[in-house]
């Protein structure tokens, strides 16, 4: 008798092993949200200049169908503009389950940005993840 409970309880054990081991549903992740000179990412920069188009970069992990990755630009220090003056929006609905990587560009108006400190907001699924800051110079 004491056999077969040994053996029920090793076996109830196995289980729960397993079902960790192969883990639940991973939720959406981001990391390593930075601001690049490139969509890429491969050149990283918080300064760019008043003709340059301005990327933002990131990691995903554990992406569905469905998941959004969100940017908010807004002006920090620009003369003229009031701090918080939201300049833009974008968003990027994933199609393609276990996306990696998401960028966004935004191109220099024909005048040229004007100087300053900026900041970008990136939300992923309606959640701030990241605020990142860059200067035009």
């Amino acid at each position: 008798m004491k056999s077969k409970k040994f053996s029920i309880l090793l076996a109830l054990i196995a289980l729960i092993v397993a079902s960790l081991a192969c883990g639940g549903p991973t939720e959406p992740t981001m990391s390593n949200v930075r601001m690049a000179k490139d969509q890429d990412g491969n050149q990283p920069a918080t300064t760019f200049g008043v003709s340059e188009t301005i990327f933002v970069v990131g990691d995903l992990a554990a992406m569905q169908v469905g998941n959004t990755v969100e940017t908010r630009w807004f002006t920090d220090n620009v003369d003229g503009y009031d701090p918080n003056f939201l300049i833009d929006s974008s968003s990027l609905t994933i199609d393609t389950a276990n996306t990696d990587y998401f960028y966004f560009e935004f191109a220099a108006p024909p005048d040229g940005w004007p100087t300053g400190t900026y900041k970008v907001e990136v939300y992923l699924n309606g959640t701030l993840n990241t605020v990142t800051q860059y200067t035009v110079q």
